[in-house]
């Protein structure tokens, strides 16, 4: 995937050239750069807001430099152009599973009071981490990019990786344990020692279902149960069976 992010502070996103994201781009799986949206301006001062016209708090990004941004940067992705901003959609897991499978991708963030609103007709998708405040969209870009990053084709070492984790199904992920077996009286639960790799599955996603349940009930509200689901659920009521 070919990703370009339009910032005002490219020195944030030096974090992807670590740990799983930064070997995906030098095993060319990804290609992540910035776009400083400050040297596009016309401005001799290199300046990119003004104070917003009706008054008001703070200050507002003007269109020309961020449009002239996006036009130099479409020329070699064509992909969508996405603004983190608070009017967007809220980002979730079906969306990073959406965005995973484009081939290129283009991400404004947003500063100040936010941007002048005719830059909205060069904006094809707009995302939202939810209903706080942040300093800026380069807040906001760092988590959407990773998690879409992560779900790409060998970013990973496994598919298995994500797919197992919370959210990739719409459950919580189960408890996860190594050594020491014994940790200050708090034993590891014996059917992981099992070797049994059908009845751990099955311990596993029924702790997820009870997890999810007991900590995110929207979650579980849509959850579409199988009928193993079910029946690991009403065996649990039943026996009230601790693992």
């Amino acid at each position: 995937m070919n990703i370009h992010i339009l910032t005002l502070f490219p020195e944030m996103f030096d974090v992807f050239n670590h740990s799983i994201i930064g070997r995906a781009q030098n095993d060319d799986i990804l290609k992540i750069e910035t776009v400083n949206i400050r040297d596009y301006t016309l401005n001799k001062h290199k300046k990119v807001d003004d104070y917003p016209y009706g008054g008001g708090a703070g200050m507002v990004m003007m269109p020309q430099p961020i449009v002239d941004c996006i036009k130099e940067v479409k020329k070699k992705n064509s992909g969508k152009v996405i603004f983190l901003g608070p009017r967007g959609k809220t980002f979730n897991q079906d969306m990073a599973k959406q965005l995973s499978k484009e081939k290129e991708l283009i991400f404004l963030c947003g500063h100040y009071e936010g941007i002048d609103e005719r830059v909205y007709d060069y904006i094809d998708m707009e995302i939202s981490l939810g209903d706080f405040v942040l300093t800026g969209g380069e807040m906001a870009c760092i988590p959407v990019i990773d998690s879409i990053s992560r779900m790409i084709p060998k970013v990973l070492s496994c598919d298995e990786s994500f797919m197992e984790e919370s959210f990739y199904d719409g459950v919580l992920e189960y408890p996860q344990y190594t050594r020491p077996y014994d940790f200050c009286g708090n034993k590891v639960p014996e059917i992981l020692l099992s070797g049994h790799h059908d009845n751990i599955r099955k311990y596993r996603r029924l702790k997820s279902l009870l997890i999810t349940k007991e900590r995110r009930k929207d979650l579980y509200n849509d959850i579409q149960l199988t009928k193993e689901d079910k029946k690991l659920l009403e065996n649990y009521y039943k026996d009230k069976k601790e693992y």
